[in-house]
């Protein structure tokens, strides 16, 4: 049974720190620097330490507000770091080293998110990064946050997993993917397309810009697979046979989708303002065109879920962390999109905190 619970107009977003080791509690650390208006609008969840770390490595001089819940942050000044204290490490890891028990808190922090959000005590998951090699360590058998944030939520609805289908969104201010396949080697991705599999990708990615967003259209692409979209079976035969029976299924519904193109012009073209989203069969072919781009506006979004959850496009740098050097574009634009997100759905639709650091 469904108990997930719409979140008050004013619940925060949950940020979460990430790898203790990486660079996400010092970009963290510098958002709220650069956009203190935001104190009262997020919570971060994580390590007091690890937070108050991160500020000194980025310059100090910034107060971290330490919650009893996320229904505090409402009440958190400008300027300061609204932390819900919920995860905790018994030392702090080496910047730049794999730790199982910085990978064990950086995944109890999402799940700790994922569960709020499902109770509707936040509003939306913004994730900083997390490092899959901490993951392995800490024994967690996921590859990553997208899995992680499925069997959670799978959970919660009473499901498998296999029963949440979730797809991965990387966009910027000038193009948008969303992928049919992620981390898989690429002949599986290839066995991956399939009909059923992209009609489910368009289905999860006309649901989320319609209902979640409230677009009236969304003109979505789907990219071919092989060369020039198959030369009409030249070059393969899964635009015939997997491809465009998906895509004529959702214009039998009304959508506004076509395709396959061929990949090697589909994305410019929706650079170029012809399409809103583009439908990419695999991880490379669909991210590649939106990293190209630039790394410092990305935004990674999962689609499917039963809450807005969004992160910047980069790893945990553990070459640049402790340096106070990590750029935090990528992770503010991830919080504008889950701003706005809540925002959208919202259109459709405690005691003051104790100083600390």
């Amino acid at each position: 049974m469904d108990t997930t619970r719409r979140a008050a107009p004013d619940a925060p977003v949950a940020l979460t720190m990430g790898d203790a080791a990486g660079i996400g509690p010092e970009i963290i650390a510098e958002v709220f620097r650069r956009r203190p208006e935001w104190s009262a609008r997020c919570v971060v969840i994580g390590d007091l330490a690890v937070m108050r770390r991160a500020v000194q490595v980025t310059g100090g001089a910034l107060p971290i507000a330490v919650l009893d819940g996320p229904q505090q942050a409402r009440d958190v000044p400008p300027r300061c770091i609204p932390l819900w204290p919920a995860v905790s490490l018994a030392a702090l890891p080496p910047f730049g080293a794999v730790s199982a028990a910085a990978g064990r808190a950086a995944a109890d922090a999402v799940i700790l998110a994922a569960e709020a959000a499902l109770r509707g005590e936040v509003a939306a998951l913004v994730t900083a990064p997390l490092n899959k090699a901490a993951l392995a360590a800490a024994g967690l058998d996921v590859p990553g946050h997208t899995e992680l944030l499925q069997a959670v939520a799978a959970r919660h609805l009473g499901c498998a997993p296999a029963q949440l289908p979730v797809r991965m969104m990387l966009s910027n201010d000038e193009l948008r993917t969303v992928l049919v396949s992620i981390h898989v080697s690429l002949r599986e991705a290839i066995e991956a397309v399939t009909a059923e599999r992209v009609w489910e990708t368009l289905r999860i990615t006309h649901t989320h810009f319609t209902e979640r967003l409230g677009w009236p259209r969304c003109r979505i692409a789907v990219a071919g697979l092989n060369p020039h979209a198959g030369e009409g079976g030249l070059f393969g035969r899964e635009e015939i046979d997997a491809i465009a029976p998906a895509v004529e299924r959702a214009r039998a519904a009304g959508w506004c989708v076509s395709g396959p193109h061929p990949p090697d012009t589909v994305f410019m073209r929706a650079r170029a303002g012809a399409f809103d989203v583009v439908i990419a069969m695999y991880h490379d072919q669909g991210l590649i065109p939106v990293k190209y781009l630039g790394l410092d506006r990305g935004v990674n979004t999962t689609l499917g879920l039963p809450f807005v959850r969004t992160s910047p496009d980069h790893g945990t740098a553990f070459d640049l962390a402790g340096q106070g050097r990590a750029d935090p574009g990528s992770l503010i634009a991830a919080l504008e999109a889950a701003l706005s997100a809540c925002g959208s759905a919202a259109a459709r639709t405690g005691s003051a905190p104790t100083p600390a650091g």
